[in-house]
Parts: structure tokens; sequence; C-alpha cells
């Protein structure tokens, strides 16, 4: 089950899933994208509209979930928003939507999976280098991918004894329509491109099937032995960022 498997990341992963021969159930509140998400797919996907927040929502599509594929095997809970919360500018409901869709919506994905998971299952969540970027204007995103960050681990703990596996994969700046807002147009998104690949080691943008693979990697038995892990996909932005190209002197 992937939440938010209409659009980015999302959708990368599920088209991938499908590729391995899994059957996938997909979420998100855009009917639009669901719809087009499920042609491309095919007949192995069930697309499901719900919105995150809405825990009963949630709740009923991880029970049609179980109910046309049988107990869960995998579940990303990828779902959320990026926007902007700078001080002085910021209401408190746009906060607490940030919050609520990023943070605590996460929390009841896994909650509502829970009973419904196989032994030995594997749960990945979806954080960010916000986590520990310090990127001005952006304390609640941040706020809501440490808080992911920590719970990863939290949860990894109290699943452990059903041999279901927590983990976390945490992507950079990746090349997904959740940039739309900042730049519509073609031009906008290279120009606002140029300037972001200058703090990153590998010069480039992520690419959704990248963190796609990992979260792959993460879900197969081929990570049996690995949970309370994170897997950074960022090309070097936060484990190597002196090999920026905007530090280089050549």
């Amino acid at each position: 089950m992937v939440t938010g498997g209409n659009s980015g990341i999302g959708l990368a992963a599920a088209r991938l899933f499908v590729a391995e021969g899994a059957h996938v159930v997909i979420t998100g509140r855009n009917q639009k994208t669901l719809r087009a998400a499920a042609a491309e797919l095919g007949n192995r996907v069930l697309a499901i509209q719900a919105d995150v927040t809405d825990v009963e929502a949630t709740e009923r599509a991880v029970a049609a979930a179980a109910e046309k594929f049988g107990k869960l095997n995998i579940v990303f809970a990828n779902a959320g928003i990026g926007r902007p919360t700078p001080v002085g500018q910021t209401s408190q409901a746009a906060f607490d939507e940030i919050i609520r869709t990023n943070l605590t919506a996460v929390f009841f994905t896994v909650q509502a999976a829970a009973r419904h998971l196989n032994e030995g299952a594997s749960i990945i969540l979806n954080g960010s280098v916000h986590a520990v970027m310090g990127v001005p204007g952006y304390s609640a995103y941040a706020a809501t991918k440490a808080g992911v960050r920590a719970m990863t681990r939290n949860l990894a703990s109290e699943f452990a004894p059903r041999g279901i596996r927590v983990n976390q994969v945490t992507p950079g700046a990746t090349r997904t329509p959740i940039w739309s807002p900042f730049a519509p147009t073609d031009e906008a998104m290279a120009a606002l491109e140029q300037g972001m690949t200058r703090t990153v080691p590998l010069g480039r943008l992520g690419e959704a099937d990248e963190v796609a693979k990992a979260v792959l990697y993460l879900a197969s038995d081929d990570a049996s032995n690995v949970t309370g892990a994170e897997i950074v996909v960022d090309g070097g932005a936060t484990g190597a960022p002196q090999g920026a190209p905007i530090y280089r002197t050549e």
C-alpha cells in the first residue's frame, strides 16, 4: 500500500512494485491523477480516493485493500505536502495543515494498517533532508520530517516483536510535481533547478525512481535484518556538503 501513490515518489514506487510482481493499493486525494495512475499501472492496482488527514477515510482504504488482496506485506507512508511557513507570514491553519498531513497522518496510516499486516511485513516512512538542513522559512515542514525521523525508530521498536521492520527513506531535492507551486513553467523550473543543484555534490536533482529503488530495497527480503534505519537519497547534500559545486574552486 502506497499513500500518495498517484504522483511523484509514490507513483514511482507503485510502478516499481508492480514491475516486481506485487499487487499494489494506491491512495490519493485527486481523483483525476488517481485514475491516470491506475490506468498506467494496470490491473494489479487498486486506486482509492482518500485524504490521509481523514483518519476514518484512511481506515476504510486499508480495510478495502485487505478485503481485495488479503493481509498487507508493505506499507509506504509517502503522502505529504511541502509549503513554506515563514515567521510573521504564517497562519495557524497553514501550519496545522502541514503537521496533520506530514506527521499526524503518517502515524494514523501505520495505526490503520497495523492489524492488517502480515508477520514480517515492512513499513517505510518518507522523510526529508529538511529534518537536518535548517532551511529558512520551512519550520513546519522540517518539524514534521524530524518527527517522522524519530517516529521511524520508535515504531521499529514497537513492531519488532511481530518481526515487522520499520525504516525510512530520506529524499533530497527530487524532480517531482511538488515544485509546481514554486516553478509553474519549464523556464522557472530550469532556473530553480540551476540554483538548487549548486548545493548538491553530485550536481543534479534526484529522480523519483532513484528514491523508489531505495524504498524497494527496504521493502524486500534483501533488507530482512534492517530496521530503524534511514537511507538518504540526496546526492550527498547532507552527507558531504562541502563537495557541492558552490564550494569548488576549480
